[in-house]
């Protein structure tokens, strides 16, 4: 039997959560909810594609179309916004057999694919996908590029005296060490969301980089939406604001989305040490099951993130188009 792929009816979107939660690729960002703050933000139009098996449902694929000067483009997700994972999430049949599994996998990308040619034709496309997407081929053969990159996450299973002790041994002893006094971390709301985006994007203004994600976006999407949420937490000493990480939380999964730069206040503590901790003592605390550092690709970050004796992941950058197309598209700050 076929799979039929479609634009989510009023019906579909009913379940489109319920789909999310299924999948091991579905994210805080692929929930409904979510897709309308970031198509409002990005100033696109979501096209909520779901394949079905008769009456089975195999896997969801937003897409978001922004049209520049009369040229179409593609994003999952949109530019911009700086959201980490989007893409395809597959409700995957259990079947033991790989060919089977493959070729259910393949025709729902098929799918995917014949109607974003068939309704949009874009000049370029550009996705990134989950972890939990290891199978780049169906957008190989059908012309994109595909790109590996990387993360690390934590293992929030271990006891909590467990995992301290698989950290490297600064980080134990700041952890540790630093007097419990001295600082207060703790999870906040709309107004420590406003710190946290106003300190990151004074850091990536002092170092030259363009920092373009709308305060608003976050705000509206911490206030949208349906089952993840956004976790600002903070340090303070002496009631003044030192750091802060935005955490999102989605099913079994944390992961560190913005944040966790370093600070210009003159403190003797270990901001980013503690705060990661706070998000990982949480975790273990609330049940998760994993800790993303959100990315593991850039070396001089690495060094930080690396002593918390993380397991790297896989995750794809995938690139349609002409070179021209993939010049122009080089603009968008957030897009690679």
């Amino acid at each position: 039997m076929s799979i039929d792929v479609r634009r989510a009816t009023e019906d579909d979107l009913a379940e489109w959560n319920e789909y999310v939660r299924r999948s091991a690729q579905g994210t805080m960002c692929h929930e409904i909810e979510a897709l309308r703050v970031q198509a409002e933000h990005a100033n696109a139009t979501l096209h909520p594609l779901v394949g079905f098996k008769g009456q089975e449902p195999v896997g969801i694929f937003p897409v978001f179309e922004i049209r520049k000067q009369f040229v179409t483009t593609v994003f999952s997700p949109p530019p911009h916004l700086r959201v980490p994972y989007l893409g395809p999430a597959l409700l995957d049949h259990q079947s033991p057999k790989r060919r089977k599994r493959e070729r259910r996998r393949q025709r729902f990308m098929d799918g995917c694919f014949e109607w974003i040619d068939d309704e949009l034709n874009p000049k370029y496309g550009h996705v990134r996908t989950a972890t939990a997407f290891d199978d780049a081929r169906p957008f190989t053969w059908h012309g994109y590029d595909a790109n590996p990159e990387y993360t690390y996450t934590v293992d929030l299973t271990l006891p909590e005296d467990d995992l301290l002790m698989t950290f490297s041994s600064d980080a134990r002893s700041n952890v540790r060490n630093t007097d419990e006094e001295a600082y207060e971390v703790g999870v906040g709301g709309s107004e420590e969301i406003r710190l946290i985006h106003e300190q990151v994007s004074n850091r990536y203004e002092s170092q030259g980089i363009g920092f373009d994600v709308p305060l608003e976006f976050v705000l509206d999407l911490a206030d949208r939406s349906e089952n993840g949420h956004v976790r600002p937490y903070t340090l303070c000493v002496d009631d003044e604001f030192v750091g802060g990480i935005l955490a999102l939380e989605y099913g079994g999964r944390t992961g560190r989305w913005m944040g966790g730069v370093r600070t210009d206040a003159d403190v003797d503590v270990p901001t980013n040490d503690l705060l990661d901790w706070a998000i990982m003592k949480d975790g273990i605390e609330s049940g998760l099951e994993t800790y993303d550092l959100v990315g593991a690709d850039t070396r001089r970050i690495n060094r930080y993130k690396a002593k918390f004796n993380p397991d790297l992941r896989t995750y794809y950058s995938l690139e349609y188009g002409s070179w021209g197309m993939r010049t122009a598209a080089s603009v968008y700050d957030s897009v690679k």
